[in-house]
């Protein structure tokens, strides 16, 4: 901590600054030579139109992701604040890593939607961060910042300009995307000692209260991050609609499953926290089709059913017979129900809800997500593994003490 991070996080600052400096302005510049000031402000007006999702996904970023982590007991700083530290990295670089590509790297005019965009490259990473949490350093997490999120532009590039797939809510591009890559990182770093379990890989009472809180941001906000970027008002307004009812529907068999499998009919914590958010994660995809809302329900109810099955049966056999530790469950949350959103919108598409697309165009999105995130992963792991520097051992893993100033006073819950 004293010399790696730093180092790489100033050397990482300055360069953004130099790319910044190269080849980002401000929209208000583009083209002022052929265009009145009258063109501008109108365009400038339109952007500013957009501000209301952007700060939705951004509360979604920033809140809804850095409490959602905040379950493990010893390891609620980090959670948050490791989350605001690769969210103001990848802002930055996704800016540009994306704007570079759609502008076929000529220079980037900023508006509210670039802005939009970079914070969904973000998600992904903290998708990713999920399955890695509490078992890197934050050197690790910067690098990882920056591999993953420009394979994550280029396969979303290939899938909405070459494949031209329908991906509104990005089911397939962020979600799945992002907890296979994570996914795969993990696999790369895992620890024989992760199979008998950690001490403080736990939660406490509190903790899970301020997850909770995590997951009420996330679930209010939804429809504004799979509506956002949407062409048209009408595409927009199916997709808050579609969303919204696919949400309310996910909670309800999320709750029952979880009191169907819990011991006693009792309710799991982690469950609640994560698998009723499910069903914005499935409906992604289709999002802007005429799915209708009985559509979006059972899109929502399957996804809830989904993750809480996930996390019973799955993540133990992640660990066991696969030797990935997932430690927020990301596989449950967004890697199976974004699977499960990329085979509904080919539903979809069988079914007329769109001709925006084809069934092979969204099958092709779906394998390009996966494939790329896992070999993505598996690249990012080894030279995480190998170049940057790590946890030496597993006793310091899931512990706050590691790279912050923890209060000595602070309330341990020894029950």
């Amino acid at each position: 901590m004293k010399l790696s991070f730093p180092i790489t996080a100033i050397v990482l600052e300055v360069s953004m600054i130099v790319l910044f400096g190269l080849f980002v302005k401000y929209e208000t510049e583009q083209n002022t030579i052929q265009q009145l000031n009258v063109a501008n402000s109108t365009r400038v007006d339109k952007s500013l139109e957009l501000h209301p999702f952007f700060r939705d996904v951004h509360v979604m970023i920033f809140v809804g992701f850095g409490f959602l982590m905040t379950f493990l007991k010893k390891y609620g700083f980090s959670s948050v604040g490791i989350n605001l530290l690769i969210a103001a990295l990848g802002l930055q670089w996704g800016t540009f890593i994306q704007g570079i590509l759609h502008h076929h790297g000529q220079t980037i005019y900023i508006g509210m939607k670039n802005m939009i965009n970079a914070d969904f490259s973000t998600a992904t990473v903290l998708i990713s961060f999920g399955a890695v949490l509490g078992k890197i350093s934050p050197a690790q997490m910067l690098i990882m910042t920056i591999i993953e999120i420009a394979v994550f532009a280029g396969n979303e590039y290939v899938v909405g300009e070459i494949f031209q797939a329908s991906d509104i809510g990005a089911s397939m591009t962020i979600h799945a995307f992002g907890a296979y890559f994570g996914l795969a990182v993990a696999g790369v770093l895992y620890r024989p000692d992760l199979r008998r379990g950690h001490e403080k890989e736990e939660s406490v009472y509190h903790s899970d209260l301020f997850a909770m809180i995590g997951t009420l941001f996330l679930w209010m906000f939804w429809p504004s991050f799979n509506s956002a970027i949407a062409e048209t008002t009408e595409q927009q307004y199916m997709a808050i609609i579609n969303t919204y009812f696919s949400l309310v529907a996910c909670v309800l068999t999320a709750y029952a499953f979880s009191s169907f499998v819990g011991k006693r009919g009792k309710l799991d914590m982690v469950h609640i926290q994560n698998a009723t958010l499910a069903g914005g994660v499935a409906v992604g995809t289709c999002a802007d089709m005429e799915i209708h809302p009985y559509g979006a329900m059972i899109i929502g109810s399957v996804a809830g059913i989904v993750s809480v099955l996930g996390f019973k049966f799955l993540t133990p056999c992640l660990t066991d017979k696969l030797k990935i530790h997932d430690t927020c469950g990301v596989h449950n949350l967004h890697g199976l129900p974004g699977v499960v959103g990329g085979l509904a919108s080919i539903v979809a598409i069988v079914l007329g809800a769109s001709k925006a697309s084809s069934v092979v165009k969204q099958a092709a999105a779906l394998g390009s997500s996966l494939g790329t995130a896992i070999v993505g992963g598996l690249i990012t792991g080894l030279i995480l593994r190998f170049l940057v520097c790590g946890l030496s051992s597993t006793e310091f893993f899931f512990e706050d003490s590691v790279y912050w100033e923890v209060p000595k006073g602070r309330e341990v819950d020894d029950e």
